[in-house]
């Protein structure tokens, strides 16, 4: 991930890269080589020598890392989940607000062209299916698979939702790693919304959809193939029956006809979207698109829902 940020930050012009650190001193200079980009020795040298930090390392090193550059008065972009534990990201959120930088949340499904076309036409979805499978890899594998893969979905939904998270169902296993890498959660919002979440990284393929009923409309979001459908649902008139239109009788007896879209997707990197967005915030001093508290009010119903399993960091 270090290295896909590492790419994204050279494509965009008014970033200027001072360079990055690595523990992992063979794999630091092979990058060094090939992109022509400083390796600082330690981070408190990169903190040092730079305006903005961008933290990419594994969840339990974000709170040391973050703690360092805010201390520094740093602006900080970090990756989800923002830290390991609550009283982390609550500590974080104390010293940035007390020294007055911006932190931005890499919560990047927030920037996926297919959900930025999906929200065009979302408005209070009543129930949500996510599933994220992804095929087994050692990384993340250092927390539960809630705080790896679901997390993407809890911010999702949490965006969206305008409501508080009343009762929390879950269940998990491990399989492979020491922390549970499947599990299921069902949120219960005190609007009446439903948000039924799934993720696993013990599959045999990668998927990741998100699917939104509200009234009258049905929308999916494929985040993994970036395209978004729409299926609308309008009263059936005389002349929609035709072979061309889907017209089904409800059990009122009221005929319904069905609209299919398929919008459209601008193809964008997520990852360099979110950078980009980023550096605006900081450059015209506007709130950041994700910031701390919304990392940490995932992080919270992560937690909820690790509670629910039966497991604690």
């Amino acid at each position: 991930m270090g290295l896909f940020h590492l790419k994204c930050i050279g494509n965009i012009p008014d970033y200027d890269l001072v360079g990055f650190y690595d523990p992992d001193i063979e794999r630091s200079e092979k990058i060094k080589k090939e992109y022509n980009v400083h390796r600082f020795e330690n981070i408190e040298e990169l903190v040092d020598a730079s305006d903005v930090v961008d933290i990419v390392t594994p969840t339990i090193s974000h709170y040391d890392c973050a703690v360092k550059a805010i201390k520094k008065s740093k602006h900080i972009f970090i990756e989800k989940p923002i830290a390991s534990s609550l009283k982390e990201a609550e500590h974080l959120i104390s010293l940035s607000e007390e020294a007055g930088v911006k932190v931005q949340v890499g919560h990047v499904e927030r920037f996926n062209p297919a959900f930025l076309t999906a929200l065009k036409t979302l408005d209070k979805p009543m129930f949500i299916q996510a599933d994220r499978l992804g095929t087994y890899n050692p990384r993340g594998t250092d927390v539960p698979v809630v705080l790896d893969l679901m997390i993407h979905d809890i911010d999702i939904v949490l965006s969206i939702v305008n409501a508080n998270v009343r009762k929390v169902h879950a269940s998990g296993v491990n399989i492979v790693s020491d922390t549970p890498d499947i599990a299921n959660a069902r949120l219960e919002f005190d609007n009446g919304t439903v948000a039924n979440l799934t993720a696993s990284r013990v599959s045999l393929k990668n998927y990741r959809k998100a699917r939104f009923f509200q009234h009258n409309t049905y929308i999916t979001v494929d985040f993994l193939n970036k395209e978004t459908e729409i299926v609308r649902i309008e009263d059936a008139k005389k002349s929609d029956n035709n072979d061309l239109t889907m017209v089904l009788k409800n059990g009122n007896g009221n005929d319904k006809k069905f609209i299919f879209e398929k919008p459209d997707v601008e193809p964008l990197n997520a990852i360099e979207e979110e950078l980009r967005s980023f550096l605006n915030s900081i450059n015209n001093n506007t709130p950041v698109k994700v910031g701390i508290t919304d990392g940490y009010n995932a992080l919270k119903v992560a937690h909820q829902i690790l509670e629910k399993i039966n497991w604690t960091l």
